[in-house]
């Protein structure tokens, strides 16, 4: 008879294999295991007793899943596993507000169920995080805002909502240009550049839309009628995000701020502009790029990357930069 330290690490071995597929032949998982078929169902019923729910799979062989519900899993960890998400917890962007303080706990928590060396070497991590003058960063995420997409998103529900102007205001009726408010089906989530953006198709006429989260006011926290999700492939995500010049992006809020008109298609610019600047098509081959920068000198330098002919660039400031970019060049 194994020990009961063995019986117990075996346990947990099982479950976290589980944790890492949504289905297991049952005669895999025994080998994973290095134990008998026999062995491997008192196991089950073993987690059954302790409150997983644990789901037997009908077929050749037969299987096992993990179920939903039941008690929250234990969460297994190797030593690299641990020591990433100490340091995931410190260095994740802060694109999200209201959620400081869940950071911390999380990490506190993560601490005290470290063994000593690992505790140590993840304290010797202390990571702070200086401003760069090239980050674009984006107004954060409200993380009440966030949970009611991923909601909608997860469980196929209707979206209403009110989008911010550009400058952050609520929509008004009284004002000039007054949108009513969206009614979408979500499909995804994804971050870009720094970003979160909503991709959902829009009601009644089901057209593919890309909505910047921070400026999304949910109207219908509990979600409204359900439908069937589309599918989206990888390469539909990137054309609905990164090479969409119409993705709600906006100036950011720097000292400078130039535009000018390239000699490049639109999608191109989408794709290789930096976050927090704006591409706005004006025919098939060109488009124009308004970016922000700490210095004229530094946004004329993007401009550059784009080896392309520029034309009507704006400010003067912008000019001049360019004009003596080019001196230095040639001499």
């Amino acid at each position: 008879m194994a020990p009961v330290a063995d019986t117990s690490a075996r346990i947990l071995r099982l479950l976290s294999l589980l944790e890492a597929r949504v289905e297991w032949p049952g005669a895999e998982l025994a080998a994973r295991l290095e134990v008998s078929a026999r062995t491997l169902r008192r196991d089950v019923d073993t987690l059954r007793e302790l409150g997983y729910p644990v789901n037997a799979v009908m077929g050749a062989g037969g299987g096992y899943r993990l179920g939903a519900g039941g008690r929250l899993p234990a969460l297994v960890l190797d030593d690299d596993q641990a020591i990433a998400i100490a340091l995931a917890l410190q260095t994740a962007p802060a694109t999200v507000s209201g959620i400081d303080d869940a950071v911390a706990r999380a990490l506190t928590t993560l601490r005290q169920v470290m063994p000593a060396r690992l505790r140590a070497a993840s304290e010797a991590f202390q990571v702070t995080s200086l401003r760069n003058y090239w980050e674009f960063s984006a107004a954060p995420v409200d993380v009440v805002t966030l949970r009611a997409v991923g909601a909608a998103i997860r469980t196929a529900r209707v979206l209403s909502f009110d989008y911010r102007d550009p400058d952050g205001a609520v929509p008004d009726p009284g004002r000039p240009g007054f949108q009513a408010p969206r009614e979408v089906e979500p499909h995804h989530l994804v971050v870009w550049a720094g970003r979160w953006y909503l991709i959902a198709r829009d009601l009644p006429g089901h057209a593919w839309h890309t909505y910047r989260v921070d400026r999304i006011r949910p109207r219908t926290p509990g979600g409204g009628a359900v439908f069937t999700p589309q599918p989206l492939t990888r390469d539909d995500l990137t054309r609905l995000v990164v090479q969409n010049p119409d993705r709600g992006d906006t100036p950011g809020r720097w000292q400078c701020v130039g535009s000018a008109v390239l000699d490049v298609p639109a999608p191109v610019v989408a794709r290789w502009a930096p976050g927090g600047s704006v591409v706005e098509p004006v025919d098939e081959r060109r488009s124009r790029l308004t970016i922000g920068g700490w210095s004229w000198t530094g946004i004329a330098g993007l401009f550059i990357t784009f080896d392309s002919d520029l034309s009507d660039v704006e400010p003067s400031e912008l000019r001049d930069a360019m004009g003596r970019v080019a001196e230095r060049l040639r001499q």
